[in-house]
């Protein structure tokens, strides 16, 4: 049987059996067992410390140039290349074009040496912007290959909602990590098989819920945990954006799934259960889908809903594809308010919060500059591989957010609020590291 810690493993089931067959006592090899699985733990451990000491003898430092009471300058260090992990990208259409492969150059951790795309010429001209090799190019066909590319130690997933169980599936065959877009699949049963996929693969999965690693939505939710505003008794949020090309795969239901609820939607309804760490018990929707508009001929235009949670707290959600850009949301809690405006961009997210203190309100908007989302939640997923960690937004977050959307979907098609049971375990790993 095969033990792991971190990046080393060590097989001790044969050892035992030839060492039986050859007369040696059971508590001899017990015992034969029990340092070899101690000297591995210690080996493994020592590695992590020697790549962080590594790591720190190689980081520069500039002179202060400062008043010396001014906090000082750092200089970021980066693993070294062949120490960062490598990833596919599959899919290459506008989020792997504008936002991910770009994110690289800004990652510690993680550095592209893949492509899956089913436009060869199209990946050719990305690869030589990358410096990525021609016979790292992959297509849909050909994505099973990458098992044998040692480069690749996980795969970014960037496809249509409706292919990302096809291709998590067969990425965890390969035995590859898998970090997956949101929404995480298209059904309940797909996230499920997601999910037991790459546990039986013994390969990580996680789901790229960039909000969740972004600066500002993490002050959000210190700032609730630590109770300055008192419990959330009410959260507000929309998410809307007017779409265009009805052809887009986001308007065809067989791709998306859905409109607007799992494309925007899922990010007002994702930050509600991040920033007040509950889960809802009732959820009541509608939605507005004009036909007449050849743009929502298979696909809802807007989405309401409420939802309901054990502490009393409510949330009222917009998500729309038929009216200007607009996102927002607030949480009010007892003695105050945070707010996200704007929330939810890729960069530009503001927050502040109004406190109610000796009986007058106290307007806080902290300075929070931009980091690049993209590459905090790669460095994260980049770490969890390297150190053998769980990662913060798993697969169990996208399914618990499938199974919400469902119920939401359910209450629009039925008129009536639809009941959920809350999960018996947590949804979400461990805090990302200040850090990262």
């Amino acid at each position: 049987m095969a033990a792991s810690f971190g990046d080393v493993k060590t097989h001790t089931q044969p050892m035992t059996t030839g060492l039986s067959r050859v007369g040696i006592p059971p508590r001899m090899i017990e015992s034969r067992r029990n340092f070899i699985s101690s000297t591995t733990k210690t080996i493994a451990i020592s590695s992590l410390a020697a790549m962080a000491q590594a790591q720190e003898s190689n980081r520069v430092q500039l002179s202060q140039i400062h008043a010396t009471d001014e906090k000082p300058e750092t200089t970021p260090t980066l693993e070294e290349p062949d120490k960062q992990i490598g990833y596919a990208i599959v899919g290459l259409g506008r989020l792997s074009l504008n936002q991910i492969l770009p994110a690289f150059g800004r990652s510690k951790r993680s550095k592209p040496v893949a492509l899956v795309s089913g436009d060869r010429d199209k990946a050719k001209k990305i690869a030589s912007q990358y410096g990525i090799r021609d016979s790292a190019i992959y297509d849909y066909k050909t994505y099973d290959n990458l098992a044998d590319n040692p480069e690749v130690q996980a795969i970014y997933i960037v496809l249509p909602n409706s292919m990302h169980a096809e291709f998590v599936i067969r990425g965890a065959k390969a035995k590859k990590h898998i970090l997956c877009e949101k929404p995480m699949a298209t059904s309940v049963e797909d996230c499920e098989k997601m999910i037991a996929a790459c546990a039986a693969a013994n390969v990580k999965l996680m789901i790229a819920y960039r909000q969740q690693y972004e600066p500002n939505n993490r002050a959000a939710s210190r700032l609730l945990s630590e109770g300055k505003l008192g419990a959330p008794k009410q959260f507000i949020a929309t998410n809307s954006q007017d779409q265009g090309d009805p052809t887009q795969w986001r308007l065809n239901r067989s791709l998306a799934g859905g409109g607007s609820m799992p494309d925007v939607g899922i990010y007002c309804l994702n930050a509600v259960r991040f920033l007040s760490k509950e889960e809802p018990i009732e959820v009541i929707a509608s939605l507005y889908q004009p036909t007449s508009d050849e743009r929502f001929k298979e696909v809802e235009a807007s989405c309401q809903f409420i939802a309901r949670f054990p502490s009393g707290l409510t949330a009222i959600c917009n998500s729309g594809y038929n009216a200007h850009k607009s996102q927002v949301y607030r949480i009010e809690c007892e003695r105050g308010f945070a707010e996200m405006n704007p929330a939810f961009g890729y960069v530009g997210n503001k927050l502040s919060w109004t406190q109610l203190v000796d009986g007058a309100d106290t307007k806080t908007q902290p300075s929070i500059g931009d980091k690049d989302q993209f590459a905090l939640e790669m460095d994260h997923f980049s770490l969890c591989i390297q150190q053998n960690l769980q990662p913060h937004t798993p697969g169990e977050e996208g399914l618990q957010d499938q199974k919400i959307v469902a119920a939401i979907y359910e209450s629009a098609r039925t008129g009536k609020p639809v009941k959920l049971s809350v999960p018996q375990k947590p949804t979400r790993g461990p805090e990302p590291k200040q850090e990262e």
